[in-house]
């Protein structure tokens, strides 16, 4: 629980705050290793992934991440637990109006949508980092994962998070970063690119004066 209540101590001194960025992209395309690369914890952002959560759950259970450990009664109880634990930061971070990073795949516009809508009306400004990959290096890179799915699934997903890339352009704008990572591509100068773009843009101040209320608002309790 410290961990979880540690979330809202940094208020309004965040370097991040009131910035939420979205991240995107289907199974194999290499978000997390973007993530590392783009250095966005280095610049205060709070990561919210329940795949993290669930993976570690899953090894303190003595359980592997293979499917049939995962798609078992166990399992499934476990991966509940971890969607729970991670709803829970997300909100303490949000109480804080702490940055945030929103691990998704981006198969769900109207849910990313939605989430988008409701961080606004609080006041963050949102971006989207989407990972994009072609749908055989998705493949093969599944292929090679502890915690790899059937090639159908993948397939499927790919194609459904393709659909949303010009829906997530018109919905973040000007913040929306596209990496592809696909084999060959250069995603070390996209990655610096995005990296010096976001870094700029998490240091700005708050804009909105829903987010500089509530901030003259903490400032005062303090």
């Amino acid at each position: 629980m410290q961990r979880l209540t540690s979330y809202i101590e940094e208020g309004v001194n965040d370097p991040a705050i009131f910035k939420a960025v979205f991240l995107a992209g289907g199974p194999g395309s290499g978000k997390s290793f973007i993530v590392g690369q783009t250095a966005l914890t280095a610049l205060g952002f709070k990561v919210i992934n329940s795949d993290d959560a669930f993976e570690s759950a899953l090894k303190k259970a003595g359980l592997k991440t293979t499917p049939d450990d995962i798609y078992s009664p166990k399992g499934q109880e476990i991966r509940k637990g971890a969607v729970a634990l991670t709803g829970k930061r997300m909100q303490l971070a949000i109480d804080g109006r702490l940055g945030l990073v929103i691990d998704g795949t981006g198969k769900n516009y109207e849910k990313i949508s939605n989430q988008a809508k409701d961080l606004r009306d609080l006041g963050y400004e949102v971006a989207m980092i989407f990972v994009n990959t072609t749908e055989e290096d998705a493949l093969f890179r599944n292929r090679k994962r502890a915690r790899k799915l059937p090639d159908a699934e993948v397939s499927k997903m790919w194609r459904d998070v393709q659909k949303n890339i010009g829906k997530f352009q018109s919905l973040f704008r000007r913040n929306m970063f596209v990496v592809d990572n696909s084999e060959g591509a250069n995603w070390k100068g996209a990655t610096l690119k995005v990296y010096k773009q976001i870094a700029s843009w998490s240091r700005s101040k708050p804009k909105g004066g829903i987010a500089k209320k509530w901030m003259d608002a903490q400032r005062k309790k303090g």
